[in-house]
């Protein structure tokens, strides 16, 4: 996952919460970090959204693949 498909998921998962989640809420699976911190240390994006996916009980089929942009029709 990169950083820009983590970004979609978030914004299509939390909406307008989504920036207050990556700054407040406190994931252990990542050390105990917010999901901004943990981004900033380097943890991969792919990581950090399951771990917020964990932490604020996003059903599983939400989880894998979102955030990806829908392949270019011909």
């Amino acid at each position: 996952m990169r950083r820009s498909e983590f970004d979609r998921a978030v914004a299509d998962e939390f909406g307008a919460r989504g920036g207050s989640l990556l700054s407040d809420l406190i994931l252990s699976a990542v050390g105990g970090r917010t999901s901004a911190d943990a981004l900033a240390a380097g943890v991969d994006p792919r990581e950090v959204w399951l771990a917020l996916c964990e932490e604020t009980d996003v059903a599983d089929d939400r989880r894998y693949g979102v955030g990806r942009l829908e392949p270019r029709r011909s």
